[in-house]
């Protein structure tokens, strides 16, 4: 499990291809994402999933959405902003509902434990042979997206796993030295 783990990579949307998961297999992956840490069992997060001819709807609204933000956006970008959706035969929009107020919970614990979902869909994903990658960028903040996705303003979409089956291998990325990232704390005498 531990080299699984240690070779997960995000594979380049528009290299995941079909077959994306079945409906069996990605039950079991993001049932995985169910086990996320989540203070005074809240689960704070949804999952919408969005496949077939759902993807170009849903470029449709990532273009509008862009061209609502920038109406002065040229025709060849909103082309891409268009696209996005069909890079990958399948999209899972990972959804931190939030709960204000929470007695035991503030907002930033909620949304992440909806980040530790998403990762652990992705580790679920690779461990069951597919690739994802996890994207954000100004479609998880605008909010004619969300409220196309049905997310509540005051919820956040925290991303959107684009999922398939790797086209070609992933090349293996350098990572971090671990030393770099640690250090202990040594409590004053």
């Amino acid at each position: 499990m531990l080299e699984t783990l240690e070779a997960r990579t995000s594979m380049p949307a528009m290299q995941l291809v079909e077959p994306a998961p079945t409906q069996a297999q990605l039950e079991r992956i993001l049932h995985v994402g169910l086990t996320a840490p989540d203070h005074a069992s809240m689960r704070p997060w949804r999952f919408i999933t969005i496949r077939g001819d759902a993807r170009n709807k849903l470029g449709e609204v990532f273009a509008a959405a862009a061209i609502k933000d920038n109406p002065d956006m040229p025709d060849e970008k909103i082309a891409r902003v268009r696209q996005k959706p069909l890079r990958s035969p399948l999209i899972v929009v990972i959804v931190a509902t939030i709960t204000a107020d929470h007695p035991k919970t503030p907002e930033i614990e909620q949304i992440l434990s909806a980040g530790a979902a998403t990762t652990l869909i992705q580790l679920a994903a690779t461990a069951s042979g597919f690739g994802s990658i996890w994207l954000s960028g100004p479609n998880a903040y605008f909010p004619d997206v969300k409220a196309a996705l049905g997310v509540a303003p005051t919820d956040h979409i925290v991303g959107f796993v684009y999922m398939g089956t790797p086209a070609k291998a992933a090349v293996p990325k350098p990572r971090p030295v671990l030393q770099d990232h640690l250090s202990e704390w040594l409590a004053p005498l």
